[in-house]
């Protein structure tokens, strides 16, 4: 097993970097505080090619390697998750859905304004009685000639109140249960379709996330992604390969808190000497920069293996999300100890990173659910 980037990963971690310090980490602090989207940051990354880091060329998107992906998300989140996670939930869930399943022309349609930029995707599972039950859905879709019309409530959707192109799963068939989900393209201009309220979140406050309402939303048949009943399959098969994004997410958080932490601590000083020198700081750091490697190298792993044919895949990938999500919670917390009370203060952005870190464990699949899917894959074999 090979442990060393290749040159054209080095290079777009490199790329990132530099963009994150450079562009994204002056104003982090201040979107957070004002709940601002970043669509200016958005629009650069279009134009850099990481909107469309999932896309094939041909469609104009950049298809980088899942190991380049992950390294991207990671190097966003180390200094504003908010904008990571959109990226994120736009490439993984808005777009690869539509490169995995969709038609040729719903390729060449939806794609290309997408890798550029100019399209923000979302994703539209979960319901308000449906979260980790994600067979329990509502919302339906009855067919209607050449179109189906739409009725129901999404919610808690990353990038719902300012997505172009939103894929929607809605039951076509209640008779079949699971297996009576279709997954839809939605252009957020339909008529009938609105986002409804926006959330007031803890953390990753200048992401936007809201409810969607559709009331008699005509879809064209067109819009379908794949045939009628493959709802399910589509949105289990995008969310396993975006968990392993949440997984880099997370570890991004953690390394940006930690070096936060391991700044403050060689600076500031108690008992006549800097924090860095007592042991009991130098134990934290020491647990911390293990738990964020070991994570890292977990994400990585299951990203290298996101084209696996088998289903080991699904384990994996639940394997990075769990461990580096309940690390990255553990590290934070770490990371606002080591400050003190300064750490519980807007002042550092460790607050922000701690405020951040929370929702990893719960959003694209609870811990529970991973350890879920994690037994239920081992029995299996």
């Amino acid at each position: 097993m090979r442990f060393k980037l290749t040159e054209d990963q080095e290079l777009i971690r490199s790329t990132i970097r530099d963009f994150a310090e450079h562009e994204v980490r002056p104003g982090a602090a201040a979107r957070d505080r004002d709940s601002d989207f970043p669509a200016d940051l958005l629009k650069q990354l279009g134009g850099m090619g990481f909107m469309g880091a999932v896309i094939p060329v041909e469609y104009g998107g950049a298809d980088i390697d899942s190991i380049a992906y992950a390294l991207v998300i990671e190097e966003l989140a180390r200094v504003d998750a908010s904008l990571a996670v959109t990226v994120a939930v736009h490439n993984s869930v808005g777009a690869y859905p539509i490169v995995r399943w969709g038609t040729e022309e719903q390729k060449r349609r939806y794609l290309p304004p997408m890798a550029a930029g100019e399209a923000l995707g979302a994703f539209a599972l979960t319901e308000p009685q449906a979260g980790s039950d994600a067979a329990n859905l509502k919302c339906r879709a009855v067919r209607d000639g050449d179109r189906y019309i739409v009725n129901g409530v999404k919610a808690w959707c990353t990038n719902g109140p300012v997505a172009d192109t939103i894929v929607l799963m809605a039951v076509t068939d209640p008779g079949q249960g699971s297996k009576g989900i279709s997954a839809f393209i939605l252009e957020a201009d339909t008529p009938g379709f609105q986002a409804g309220t926006i959330e007031d979140k803890m953390g990753l406050r200048s992401s936007k996330t809201s409810e969607l309402v559709l009331d008699n939303c005509a879809i064209p048949a067109a819009n379908r992604l794949g045939n009628e009943g493959d709802g399910l399959k589509v949105a289990l098969s995008v969310l396993c390969a975006s968990r392993t994004g949440i997984g880099a997410q997370a570890v991004g958080i953690a390394q940006g808190a930690f070096e936060e932490a391991l700044r403050y601590a060689k600076v500031r000083e108690a008992f006549g000497q800097p924090l860095a020198g007592f042991q009991a700081t130098q134990f934290k750091l020491a647990d911390m920069a293990t738990r964020i490697e070991a994570a890292r190298l977990l994400v990585l792993y299951a990203a290298s293996r996101t084209e696996d044919v088998d289903r080991r895949i699904f384990r994996y990938s639940s394997m990075c999300k769990l461990f580096a999500s309940e690390m990255a919670n553990e590290v934070v917390a770490q990371a606002v100890q080591i400050h003190g009370g300064y750490g519980f203060s807007r002042e550092y952005p460790v607050e922000r990173f701690y405020r951040d870190a929370r929702v990893t464990t719960i959003y694209e699949g609870t811990s529970e659910i991973q350890r879920l899917v994690i037994a239920r894959e081992l029995l299996k074999e």
